[in-house]
């Protein structure tokens, strides 16, 4: 969505910026419960996120967010380089760890022989087979454990599908949609579990009060706070997975 101003930020976000002394642009977002400036480093981006509260002065938003520049210099000295898809690497798969060994003989499609993830075919495509094999699989567990969720909670889901966002692991619309970042296959199966059950859960509850949170824990059936801050620290080694960069 692009944004339109006449001095006060009026809509979602706006596109990036480029602001002298930040390394990396900047993309503006308005968030009606924000009461102060925030800024984040979106890795997979390459962009600083700037959230900002209702009717924000762009001008004032935007030299707050120069005066942090000595903070992003830090951040981004302490950013991991990304791991790709390619051959003789090992990725976390469910929790365990996968070696990623590619042949030309074997089959095209990939395939998981113990602890090891293998696949054929000309080289220069082992990385986007490797990844859409990682999608799918992803999708048929997402798809089987929001079914059983959904079946406990006594709700129904219009559909699930996968994606990469940035700052989430999953969002359900008021619709039924469900849509979970694919990277979650890579995390330990009670991680993906408690994504499923955030969301399920808000199939009945599309807030994040006593209900809800009653409901996300007896679908979950452990301890969500362990999760949550499990799943934390884990996120930035999943989400660099499959990264080039």
């Amino acid at each position: 969505m692009r944004a339109t101003w006449n001095g006060i930020l009026s809509t979602g976000r706006s596109e990036p910026l480029s602001l002298p002394g930040l390394a990396w642009p900047v993309e503006l977002r308005l968030h009606p419960r924000a009461r102060s400036l925030r800024l984040r480093l979106d890795e997979a981006r390459g962009l600083l996120t700037l959230t900002c509260p209702r009717r924000t002065s762009r001008k004032a938003a935007l030299q707050w967010a120069q005066r942090q520049a000595p903070w992003v210099e830090e951040q981004l000295g302490r950013i991991q380089p990304g791991e790709p898809l390619l051959p003789d690497k090992t990725i976390p798969f469910e929790g365990r760890n996968l070696a990623l060994v590619w042949e030309a003989s074997l089959p095209r499609t990939p395939e998981i022989s113990e602890d090891l993830l293998r696949c054929g075919g000309p080289e220069a495509a082992f990385s986007g087979r490797i990844e859409r094999f990682l999608r799918c699989e992803a999708r048929a567990r997402l798809s089987a454990e929001t079914a059983k969720a959904a079946l406990d909670a006594g709700v129904t889901v219009r559909s699930v599908s996968v994606g990469d966002a940035s700052s989430r692991w999953g969002s359900c619309s008021a619709s039924g949609a469900i849509r979970y970042n694919w990277r979650l296959i890579l995390a330990p199966p009670h991680l993906l579990r408690w994504v499923v059950a955030h969301e399920v859960a808000h199939r009945r509850h599309m807030n994040h009060g006593p209900d809800f949170r009653a409901l996300e824990a007896e679908l979950f059936g452990g301890d969500v706070s362990s999760a949550r801050a499990e799943l934390r620290a884990l996120g930035p080694r999943l989400k660099r997975v499959g990264r080039a960069f």
